[in-house]
């Protein structure tokens, strides 16, 4: 009797150990045959950012490379995923279809309609919790509803049963006798060509598991015991780098919660900033139009005055003239990524000296940061204008003068990102700026 092969599409799980997809595959007995779909085509589907899409790129690249060392192949394909999953499986003629699941609106709603379609052609089809420690739907308040402060839901979270034991990556794969025709990666064009930019990403960062992995591993050994500590400091190596490990699930939370744990160090700090990541998915779960809206509807009062594009491109660029805010906009620009204290603080320049809409800000940040989701990003620029979930309140504007002298006081950052930012004249006072930010806040304030 032919084998009937096990499709197991991959997603924001680019990795073999913790995939219980995957799992599910292996353990069918059938053929695995693994697919990956670029999809820019389905409805509401955000286009990925250009750091993003380098990233996916080499971690796709890695993800092949491990698969093909185990017995089977990557079949990439690009599309609308309601379309191409379908026509692959009655190509290869699977018997089962299994995948991770994901929590943004738009693709709860294509793996839906591909679980009632792919069932009704007979197929055994199966998705699994792998990106999260909580699934969103597991964590309500004691009147049902969903939390909206840190605390109290992360409170929640502890008191559930512990997160599961991360699953072994498979010892081998069972390979497919034929396989179907793939796309060639390249003539995806996640690359950056004319002009290549990416120069100082190839420099920072070696996407795939395999380095994600070791990254943990390190961290763990050398900078967890300094984080509580040094976290705050943009200069400073207590930053665990692992933000875009998630974001791509080289790495699953399981696997960092749990070795995290077994590392006998004191950790409740780095942990809770892996609930703080929980909450923003949990949030993004109950308000899908997260990046477009704010979640507290008073702050649609808010008397944005007209953009300047002139200060838009001047913070975009680091030429702001306030050494702090330039040297984490440069960073960003050249390596994909910034200090988690200095993105609150270009993110409050932004909202609050510039009076530019929070939305501009994140739309920067989902092309520039490797680590940009559809969670985490709109929740953090949300929960820096005050319009978010547990938010700063408006009034609580970030001095990046004050920051720097508290954060960088020998200037390590700013000589390294942005040594020439002192001798340009500030885009506007920092004092009058907040007066003026403030007054527009009074809008808020009377909506109320």
């Amino acid at each position: 009797m032919p084998a009937s092969p096990s499709l197991v599409w991959f997603r924001d799980d680019l990795r073999l150990a913790d995939n219980p997809a995957l799992r599910a595959g292996v353990d069918r007995g059938e053929p695995v045959i693994a697919v990956y779909v670029l999809d820019e085509e389905s409805p509401g589907m955000r286009p990925l950012g250009g750091a993003a899409r380098w990233w996916l790129h080499h971690s796709l690249t890695a993800l092949g490379e491990r698969l093909r060392e185990k017995g089977t192949r990557l079949v990439l394909r690009r599309g609308a995923t309601s379309e191409v999953i379908p026509s692959l499986a009655r190509e290869v003629g699977a018997g089962a279809v299994f995948w991770n699941r994901r929590y943004s609106a738009p693709e709860r709603e294509v793996d839906a309609g591909l679980k009632t379609s792919l069932r009704a052609d007979g197929l055994e089809v199966s998705s699994f919790a792998a990106s999260l420690l909580f699934e969103p739907w597991t964590v309500r308040t004691g009147a049902g509803t969903p939390y909206g402060v840190f605390t109290p839901f992360w409170k929640a979270c502890r008191q559930l049963p512990a997160p599961r034991e991360p699953l072994p990556e498979p010892r081998e794969l069972r390979g497919a006798s034929t396989y179907p025709a793939s796309d060639d990666l390249d003539d995806w064009g996640l690359l950056p060509t004319r002009p290549d930019w990416a120069g100082g990403l190839r420099e920072r960062w070696t996407p795939g598991e395999l380095a994600a992995r070791r990254r943990l591993r390190e961290f763990l050994a050398e900078d967890v015991a300094d984080y509580d500590r040094a976290r705050d400091e943009p200069a400073g190596g207590a930053t665990s780098m692992l933000s875009p490990r998630l974001r791509w699930g080289e790495l699953s939370p399981h696997q960092v919660w749990h070795a995290a744990v077994a590392s006998g160090a004191h950790v409740g700090g780095f942990l809770s900033e892996v609930g703080w990541r929980e909450f923003a998915w949990h949030t993004l779960f109950h308000a899908p139009d997260l990046a477009a809206k704010n979640l507290k509807s008073a702050y649609d009062a808010f008397p944005w005055p007209r953009l300047k594009p002139s200060m838009l491109r001047a913070w975009q660029r680091g030429e702001t003239g306030v050494p702090l805010v330039d040297a984490g906009m440069r960073e960003l620009w050249v390596s994909g990524f910034m200090h988690n204290r200095v993105r609150m603080v270009t993110a409050s320049f932004l909202i609050k000296n510039l009076l530019i809409d929070w939305r501009r800000g994140e739309e920067w940040f989902w092309d520039t940061l490797v680590d940009a989701d559809a969670a985490s990003n709109p929740f953090n620029w949300q929960w820096v204008a005050g319009s978010g979930a547990d938010a700063a309140p408006y009034f609580r504007i970030f001095n990046p003068e004050l920051q720097a002298k508290k954060f960088d006081p020998d200037g390590r950052y700013v000589r390294e990102w942005a040594p020439d930012a002192a001798d340009r004249e500030p885009l506007v006072d920092l004092k009058a700026s907040r007066d003026a930010a403030l007054a527009a806040y009074e809008a808020v304030k009377k909506a109320r």
